[in-house]
């Protein structure tokens, strides 16, 4: 099982909250711990509520640990830190905290941004963070969220289009099915009526 199915099922399943993103970070300051920074985390209750949450495997430990969480109307900014190049680098500032982060690979920061950044525009009204030093590709329309839901339109077009055939050939069959029953019912009344004549 990867990191980010077993920290869904460990940390958000239970809690019936879902994991709508994750990326793999350490500090970028001298302490070198593996965290593994979840974004978009969000409960199925309603009012949907979203939030950034901080997981930790320890060393020698299978499991992760919740270790700090932000709600995403605390977010006030998202730093990509250098928005003419690849960086794996990047800072979050929340209204109490500010972390300063190395992902694993610039395209998981890429992937966990667009998520993000996606996020908060989905589920915050009012004040939304600011992303500043960020690629275009970030918010742009070259995004993997927005590839990946054209994909799912089409997807649920051609879904719809072949329920829709398959309708209409149910409905053709079901014609047919009550003809036949109507003719067989014909039949039989005839053969009856047949069979009483001659009897007779």
């Amino acid at each position: 099982m990867s990191a980010k199915s077993a920290i869904s099922k460990e940390i958000f399943a239970p809690l019936d909250e879902r994991m709508l993103g994750a990326v793999q970070v350490k500090r970028r300051t001298k302490k070198k711990i593996p965290f593994l920074a979840t974004g978009g985390q969000v409960t199925n209750k309603k009012p949907t509520q979203a939030s950034i949450t901080k997981v930790k495997q320890f060393e020698g430990s299978t499991s992760f640990v919740r270790r700090s969480q932000w709600m995403l109307e605390q977010l006030r900014q998202v730093n990509g830190i250098d928005p003419n190049r690849d960086s794996a680098e990047f800072d979050l500032l929340f209204e109490n905290a500010f972390d300063q982060w190395v992902a694993s690979t610039a395209s998981e920061k890429c992937t966990f941004f667009q998520i993000l950044h996606h996020t908060c525009q989905r589920y915050l009204t009012d004040r939304k963070p600011e992303f500043i030093n960020c690629q275009s590709k970030i918010m742009g329309g070259n995004s993997i969220l927005h590839s990946a839901a054209d994909s799912v339109t089409s997807a649920v077009q051609k879904a719809s289009q072949a329920l829709n055939e398959r309708g209409e050939r149910l409905g053709r069959a079901e014609e047919k099915t009550e003809d036949m029953k109507n003719s067989a019912q014909q039949f039989a009344e005839t053969a009856h009526k047949l069979a009483m004549k001659h009897k007779c």
